[in-house]
């Protein structure tokens, strides 16, 4: 059972035909691929079935940071419709407006106990702002009261330091900073200890913060590094800061991309993070179709994956999945039914 959790679609209706394959913020900075094939199911569907996978979790980029609660209500529809027009393929996140009380509560509870969507996806900051920011409790609130486990995107904006102006850099390594920053924030402030039952999904291994945690811990040692008497940078969290890495957090393992040499690119990424982070805190991630350009190459992924040993495979097997959607098996029988219908 493989269950892509990170599976990208836009809704038509926020589509912006106007034949520019890469989006731009305002300063011309590449924000990310327009891939003709957000909107194409049917598409991600013939790439499933050729590649193995079971069902997909969907995400709406233009949802992550998305503060209009009508845009939101309209992609989590879209999200329940593929899910209708495809049984047992597809399973819909909640994109809220999470920095509005109200109205993200009452668009979270809808998605949750209406829609029934297992999580919510976010972007690494949302607004301008982090994520360990006071505005923000009372969404992290709800969602564990939910029961919803939330799913941090990198931002769709690129990181605002002006020398990440050239070279594509603010997706290259911007997003992947910005997760890192998150996870170390999040971890910081305490919100793990004030919320036991919260799940957080953190994509691309958090950006690939294990290669940082020597770095990470010998400046979360606070009297030797000088800032113990500088409240905001003498925060620390109840553990240990690699319990939460290894215990409280959740990763996916899709972060590799380009053409060339993808599956060896996707099965090295993934190995190195697996010697990182525990196979059982990771799921299987593919970032279709932003980070792929053919259906060969993620059935070329999965096949390398499955060629690295007991942890990848634990990784794929879908046991994990379940950790976070545990009424995985019974979504899943929608297609079983359909399917029998179908043959019959």
């Amino acid at each position: 059972m493989i269950i892509d959790f990170q599976h990208h679609y836009t809704p038509p209706e926020l589509i912006e035909d106007n034949g520019v394959t890469t989006r731009l913020n305002q300063n011309k900075d590449p924000i990310f691929r327009l891939s003709p094939l957000l909107a194409d199911l049917p598409a991600h569907v013939r790439m499933m079935d050729q590649a193995g996978i079971d069902a997909a979790v969907l995400s709406c980029l233009q949802g992550c940071d998305q503060q209009n609660v009508a845009t939101c209500r309209l992609i989590n529809d879209r999200m329940q419709q593929a899910e209708r027009d495809h049984p047992g393929r597809f399973i819909g996140l909640a994109h809220v407006p999470a920095l509005d009380p109200q109205e993200g509560a009452a668009e979270l509870k809808r998605c949750a106990l209406e829609l029934g969507f297992p999580g919510v996806v976010i972007a690494s900051e949302l607004q301008g702002q982090p994520l360990d920011a006071e505005s923000l409790r009372p969404f992290w609130k709800t969602t564990a009261d939910l029961g919803l486990y939330v799913f941090v995107h990198p931002l769709p904006q690129v990181i605002g330091w002006r020398h990440m102006d050239a070279d594509d850099l603010g997706r290259m390594l911007g997003w992947e900073f910005s997760l890192m920053v998150a996870t170390v924030r999040l971890i910081n402030s305490g919100l793990l200890d004030e919320l036991p039952t919260l799940r957080i999904l953190v994509a691309h291994f958090a950006g690939g913060i294990c290669r940082y945690l020597p770095r990470i811990l010998g400046f979360q040692q606070r009297e030797e590094t000088g800032t113990a008497s500088i409240a905001r940078h003498n925060r620390q969290p109840r553990m240990t800061f690699d319990q939460y890495l290894n215990d409280r957090l959740f990763y996916d393992c899709a972060g590799w991309s380009g053409r060339t040499h993808a599956a060896e690119r996707g099965a090295e990424w993934v190995h190195v993070g697996l010697t990182e982070l525990p196979a059982s805190r990771v799921v299987f991630a593919t970032d279709y179709p932003q980070a792929v350009h053919c259906n060969n190459e993620v059935v070329a992924y999965v096949n390398a994956l499955r060629t690295l040993g007991p942890e990848a495979q634990a990784v794929l097997d879908g046991a994990n999945a379940e950790k976070l959607i545990p009424d995985l098996n019974d979504r899943l029988k929608a297609h079983s039914v359909s399917r029998a219908a179908t043959d019959r």
